[in-house]
């Protein structure tokens, strides 16, 4: 998804809701309609990097959009329409979803990080404590998996976005609270973080 910046947001959450229908009724609808009356559980394995990119991107347009977490009943939902309701509908299944949150968190720190470079320290914040969340709620359930190694994995890197976030807020915390009173300007905001000393 492109930079959303408030002159663009509705403008680019706009077309990324028409790009993400149109992942979904081409290539979503394309593999319900393979898999339908098959045992499509034991074929898993074979889409399910597609179907994690999917729960990445359908994740990331709601979260931009209002700030929220799409969760897993959601996603299947939005799935009932494309299968024959007389076959049993395909579902994404609770690990592929996972999988797909811990990407989500990737997205979620470069747009952190985007956010922080526009002066947008505060919104980076409301990220950087979602993203937390996130992991703290996953660090609770992947023990308990019994096919966790993937997301293990992801794991470590979701911690790696975690600290990347919390490190660069901190840091324009700390960087803006030490250079707005050396700057000596009598201007109540700063141009490199856009945040007024009322807000440290």
């Amino acid at each position: 998804m492109p930079s959303i910046s408030k002159a663009n947001r509705e403008e680019v959450l706009e077309k990324a809701e028409k790009d993400l229908a149109a992942v979904r009724d081409q290539h979503i609808s394309r593999l319900v309609k393979e898999l339908q009356g098959t045992d499509f559980w034991k074929l898993r394995r074979a889409y399910s990097p597609g179907v994690q990119e999917y729960v990445e991107a359908a994740t990331f347009f709601k979260f931009c959009q209002t700030g929220t977490l799409l969760n897993l009943d959601e996603i299947n939902a939005s799935l009932l329409s494309l299968s024959d309701p007389s076959l049993e509908p395909l579902q994404i299944n609770l690990l592929d979803y996972l999988l797909g949150l811990a990407d989500l968190t990737g997205e979620l720190m470069r747009l952190a990080i985007g956010r922080i470079s526009d002066g947008e320290v505060e919104y980076s914040e409301r990220i950087c404590q979602f993203v937390r969340d996130i992991y703290r709620e996953l660090t609770l359930l992947v023990p308990l998996m019994d096919d966790g190694s993937d997301m293990k994995t992801k794991m470590d890197t979701m911690l790696q976005s975690v600290v990347k976030i919390e490190n660069a807020c901190f840091s324009v915390r700390v960087r803006g609270s030490e250079y707005i009173p050396l700057l000596g300007s009598s201007d109540p905001s700063s141009f490199l973080v856009g945040v007024s000393d009322g807000e440290l």
